[in-house]
């Protein structure tokens, strides 16, 4: 759900966490999702 765009606040509701660090220690995005990040971070850097 996180990778599709659910926010923080909905991950804690659907998964009934009362803190937003328990919900982030399950939360593990792919490769994908942290080159796409990246990419929009740093668009002209092929480095990383």
């Amino acid at each position: 759900m996180g990778e599709q765009g659910a926010s923080e606040l909905m991950l804690m509701a659907k998964s009934r966490h009362k803190k937003a660090e328990n919900v982030r220690h399950y939360f593990k995005p792919s490769l994908a999702s942290i080159s796409d990040v990246t990419s929009l971070l740093a668009p002209g850097d092929r480095r990383r």
